[in-house]
């Protein structure tokens, strides 16, 4: 029989209260200990690295981009591996990974001079090649599985108020993920960007001891219920059935293609804008701190759709939520398109906030919803590799539209044309538990 309590001093089943709400909180943290590996993180260290290391703009966000990549071929199967082994484990090692992963970031023009040394090899390709290394890790470990395992523990813990508990983790996830680009600038400021990541680093190692002390895979490893239900609760229940998809019989609904493609034009476009901040408001003569202040009112915005739309969520219709997300899309690339005007940058912030809002809600609570949690890590986890690859591509893309075509505003006809399609797609999705 496996001890569930292993490595741990914490047993759920003594708990006074019901211990999903320690995994709430526990999760939350997870997803905000993920920051180091996603673009919010990594943006903020976007200039000062690729100067350093001698590359350009377009070579350090192609670096960003085969990295991004590489790691999205293997979450798909970390999504396997969290069916199989839980949450515990699966977020132990991504935390330790990452945390490894900054500290080699942290050295790595000492790495790259080393290398130039000793390969008598004076070449940009050296500091490209190591960083492109160093973002799949990163990448992998923290938008990859951290994220995945963190936000899929608290779902597994939950049923019937996934979406009321999916909005106090949001409000969280949100303020942290909003606050940490001036809080890392303020970092990087006071103690330069390689300490800036080893402090980050220290953090991980701290936080993979909480993991191992508070995650826990699910309720029934403890003969406890979803939602902390009691017997009586569980009789009434009863008739409830739910259906679990496996990947294959997922891949074979429409819901799951438009919902994962409209989550990964989520992370194109807030990669590719967070990624450039800076240099997308330098371009219309914002100074940086402008440029970074935006993710505030984005973020109160997201808070504030996110915790209305959660708690809705276990009453109406995602599909709503859906069309929603594409709307405000639209919204923040007509935003993109027309910066230069004031109007521009409203209609970019309420778009950008709406999208950040929803995709808290749909990312986490409408897979299970949709296919039951038996194989939640294995669809999640495919999921995560469509916004890996979006990811990944952004910053290139948005890059060569700045440097080639001389306005990042041109990436926006990409972007209303894949809408327009996934508009469209999308009138026909239904839920397959029905």
């Amino acid at each position: 029989m496996l001890n569930h309590n292993k490595f741990s001093l914490i047993n759920p089943n003594k708990w006074p209260f019901f211990y999903g709400y320690v995994v709430l909180f526990v999760g939350s943290i997870g997803v905000l200990a993920s920051i180091p590996g996603q673009t919010v993180g990594v943006s903020v260290f976007t200039d000062p690295v690729k100067d350093a290391l001698g590359l350009t703009r377009n070579q350090f966000s192609n670096a960003y981009m085969f990295g991004t990549l590489l790691s999205a071929f293997f979450v798909s199967r970390a999504g396997v591996l969290f069916d199989e082994y839980g949450a515990r484990y699966v977020a132990f090692f991504a935390t330790i990974f990452l945390g490894l992963s900054l500290l080699l970031f942290s050295i790595s023009v000492d790495i790259s001079n080393h290398i130039k040394l000793l390969t008598q090899f004076d070449s940009w390709v050296v500091p490209f090649v190591l960083i492109t290394i160093l973002f799949f890790f990163i990448r992998f470990c923290g938008q990859g599985v951290l994220t995945m395992s963190s936000r899929n523990m608290i779902m597994i813990w939950f049923d019937k108020n996934r979406g009321k508990v999916n909005s106090i983790s949001s409000i969280g996830v949100s303020l942290g993920f909003s606050s940490s680009p001036i809080l890392i600038n303020k970092l990087i400021d006071n103690h330069g960007w390689e300490m800036s990541w080893q402090i980050l680093a220290i953090s991980l190692f701290i936080f993979s001891f909480c993991v191992l002390q508070f995650y826990r895979n699910k309720p029934e490893d403890f003969n406890l219920k979803p939602d902390g239900h009691d017997k009586k609760t569980i009789i009434i229940e009863v008739k409830k059935v739910e259906s679990n998809f496996t990947l294959k019989q997922a891949k074979q609904t429409r819901a799951f293609w438009m919902i994962g493609l409209t989550l990964a034009f989520n992370s194109f476009f807030i990669t590719g804008f967070t990624f450039h901040v800076v240099s997308i408001f330098a371009s219309q003569e914002y100074t940086k701190s402008q440029a970074i202040a935006v993710f505030l009112p984005i973020s109160i915005i997201a808070i504030a759709v996110s915790t209305l739309c959660n708690i809705l969520s276990d009453y109406i219709h995602h599909k709503i939520y859906l069309y929603i997300m594409l709307a405000s899309g639209v919204l923040a690339s007509l935003g993109l398109m027309f910066l230069s005007y004031t109007i521009g940058v409203y209609f970019l912030i309420i778009g950008l906030g709406i999208l950040g809002g929803l995709v808290a809600v749909v990312n986490a609570v409408t897979w299970p919803r949709y296919y039951g949690r038996k194989y939640l890590g294995a669809i999640t986890g495919k999921v995560m590799s469509f916004l890996v690859i979006a990811s990944a591509i952004a910053p290139s893309l948005f890059s060569y539209c700045f440097t080639t075509l001389g306005s990042y505003s041109y990436i926006s006809y990409i972007t209303l044309a894949f809408l327009l399609f996934l508009i469209i797609a999308t009138t026909k999705v239904k839920n397959p538990q029905s």
